[in-house]
């Protein structure tokens, strides 16, 4: 046996205990959260063409909410926090070499892991059961959350909120995969997969109760069972509106905010253009 497998079943037994051993229950926590920051388990890693969620890893981090109190932190004069103290954010020195955190308020939690490459802007926040891949870019008052999955040459553009997810232990986080624009002030929500080099412009709200229209292809994307949305490969995503039909709706002329494919890049295209001429 392993041992993230030995991990792992530490962390499922104490889990399901009420009141489990403090001192044991800290060491597998700390030993979770080590493992996170390295990279070595994520809480959730792809699979074929989909992903699979470990929820013994989101288990493990509710653990650590459930263990011990609080801990005051002091910052510069006027600024006082408090937070759970098995995952206080990662002190400067704590940030692996390759990876480039830019001061001004940013933070990067306990059990999060940053590929080689990365640059954050501040004021960011990382939190914890994020993974952010290689040379990925997160902007100025920019949100990755709880166990998002963010892969490689990601731009987060400034304002960017990527939604997290602890519970339940099995629902699927948001997955940014590679290669993806987001645009500022744009969200994801809700277990959302924006599949590899698509572009979402400013503004953009992606969630489960929400449809995707394409008017490319002809077709709508909506959540399925329990996953999330799913945005194509390479589809150029912009804010549209639809109307609401019937009654005092039709009459006043209200229409509903919906996201919309306009585009597909191909090879050729850069971000920039494609969200351009997309635009116009």
């Amino acid at each position: 046996m392993s041992d993230l497998e030995r991990l792992r079943e530490r962390i499922e037994r104490l889990a399901a205990i009420s009141q489990p051993s403090a001192p044991e229950a800290r060491d597998a926590v700390e030993a979770l959260l080590d493992a996170l920051e390295r990279g070595d388990v994520r809480a959730a890693e792809p699979e074929g063409e989909g992903w699979r969620v470990h929820e013994w890893v989101k288990r493990g981090i509710l653990l650590g909410f459930r263990l011990g109190g609080d801990r005051a932190l002091d910052g510069p004069p006027g600024f006082r926090f408090r937070d759970r103290e098995l995952l206080l954010p990662r002190e400067g020195d704590a940030v692996p070499e390759g990876i480039r955190v830019v001061p001004g308020g940013t933070a990067v939690r306990r059990g999060a892991h940053l590929c080689p490459g990365v640059v954050v802007m501040p004021p960011a926040f990382v939190n914890v059961g994020a993974w952010v891949g290689p040379r990925t870019m997160v902007d100025s008052h920019a949100l990755v959350g709880s166990c998002a999955q963010v892969g490689a040459d990601v731009h987060v553009s400034a304002a960017a909120q990527i939604g997290g997810v602890l519970e339940p232990a099995g629902a699927l986080p948001v997955v940014v995969e590679d290669r993806v624009f987001l645009g500022g002030g744009c969200g994801i929500y809700e277990g959302t997969r924006v599949r590899r080099d698509a572009v979402v412009a400013a503004g953009v709200i992606l969630t489960r109760s929400v449809p995707l229209f394409d008017v490319v292809r002809g077709s709508v994307h909506r959540a399925e069972g329990a996953g999330g949305l799913v945005v194509p490969e390479r589809a150029v995503v912009v804010p549209g509106a639809r109307p609401v039909a019937g009654g005092a709706a039709s009459a006043l002329g209200v229409l509903l905010q919906c996201p919309v494919i306009v585009k597909y890049r191909d090879a050729s295209t850069d971000v920039a253009s494609a969200l351009e001429e997309a635009l116009r």
